[in-house]
């Protein structure tokens, strides 16, 4: 029987050798088509989030600095409706493609809709009361956020450079806050009521731009994790945001905002309601591109080179604001705009340097940590 054995071992050794020596090649594999290659590429997507980020901006602020303009809720909701509209024509004449609507996956993508909205809102309501240049300051706040945020749920760190340049971030925003109000003072004067008024809105500013750092924070880090787990691409990401976030802001719009004849004739005056019908829409265009490039740029880099390459972005988008909206350009609000660029600048050197250090990717195999009440018991099986 024990001859038997190893005969029967021997054979079945021998099947596996004949089986391995004609096994034919495997079959090469092929090449990676070239756009999957661009589409990964994080130099695209962060130029086209910086583009469309700097378009929504302007475009947003054209709309909401009309005097008394107050359908923010409709606004947005214009934009979803846009927005909806022109990737399901994309979809239909085969330029895109995404998934159908599903009511489980609806159901998972929620809650990133509700922070979506809470992120826009905010953000209209902020620009609407600060200048575009001070907005963008406060605006780098959110990137200490996002960092935290990312130290708590995704096991990141944040290194002694990475913390100068949330101090940079701090200090920019407090120059920003002290030039806009030494600016109020000194235009309408120290004792004025407009000077008063003019103080009350940016304080309604800063306010708002605290809760959309919040928000931000929140829908970036949120949408990083349920990426994850549905796996959606970007164009999945874009669709299920604005088709989830239509009937809430419709809802919002009918029920919290002032409807009256009176008051849509004071947000569209006849003389420039097409230019404003026309900027909504063109914002709401605009819209496809922030919703496509913030995911892509998420998905394919991650949370927090999403927010420095925002931050990064900003000085642009500041200039903008002092080229279109006439912000006032003192040496203080200069000094807040170069103060908070340079944070963007030390925060991605900060990344860099902490992205290129070598990681222990190997098996822990050798002095491997152990608890104390493992160690004891090696001890004592020694002993």
């Amino acid at each position: 029987m024990a001859e038997d054995k190893k005969r029967d071992d021997y054979a079945i050794e021998m099947g596996d050798i004949k089986s391995k020596a004609f096994e034919p090649p495997p079959a090469p594999r092929p090449a990676q088509a070239p756009s999957s290659n661009v589409a990964n590429n994080p130099i695209l997507p962060i130029l086209s989030y910086c583009g469309s980020s700097i378009l929504m901006t302007v475009t947003n602020k054209f709309v909401l600095s009309r005097l008394g303009f107050n359908l923010n809720f409709f606004l947005l909701c214009v934009q979803s409706v846009v927005c909806v509209v022109a990737i399901q024509a994309c979809k239909t004449m085969g330029v895109i493609s995404y998934r159908d609507f599903n009511s489980d996956e609806a159901k998972k993508w929620f809650p990133i809709s509700v922070l979506l909205i809470g992120m826009i809102y905010t953000g209209t309501k902020a620009l609407q009361f600060l200048s575009i240049p001070v907005y963008t300051i406060f605006k780098n706040l959110t990137i200490i956020l996002i960092a935290y945020g990312e130290v708590l749920w995704f096991g990141g760190s944040v290194t002694g450079l990475t913390l100068f340049s949330f101090g940079l971030m701090v200090l920019s925003s407090l120059i920003a806050a002290w030039a806009d109000i030494q600016h109020a003072l000194q235009h309408y004067g120290h004792s004025s009521s407009e000077a008063s008024a003019q103080i009350s809105t940016l304080n309604a500013g800063y306010i708002w731009m605290m809760f959309n750092c919040f928000c931000s924070a929140t829908y970036v880090l949120g949408m990083r994790k349920r990426i994850k787990l549905t796996n959606f691409k970007d164009f999945d990401t874009m669709f299920y945001n604005n088709l989830l976030s239509i009937p809430i802001l419709l809802v919002c719009s009918i029920l919290l905002e002032d409807w009256s004849a009176e008051n849509v004739g004071r947000n569209f005056p006849p003389t420039e309601r097409n230019n404003l019908i026309i900027a909504m829409i063109f914002s709401g265009l605009s819209s496809v591109f922030i919703s496509y490039t913030s995911a892509w740029c998420v998905r394919v880099t991650s949370s927090t080179t999403y927010s420095m390459v925002g931050a990064l972005n900003k000085l642009p988008i500041a200039i903008s604001g002092l080229i279109f909206f006439n912000a006032p350009v003192t040496f203080p609000s200069v000094s807040a705009i170069t103060v908070g660029f340079v944070s963007g600048i030390v925060y991605a050197l900060a990344r860099v340097k902490q992205s290129s250090k070598p990681k222990n990717v190997g098996l822990p195999t050798t002095n491997a940590p152990m608890s104390a009440s493992s160690q004891s018991m090696r001890d004592g099986l020694k002993s």
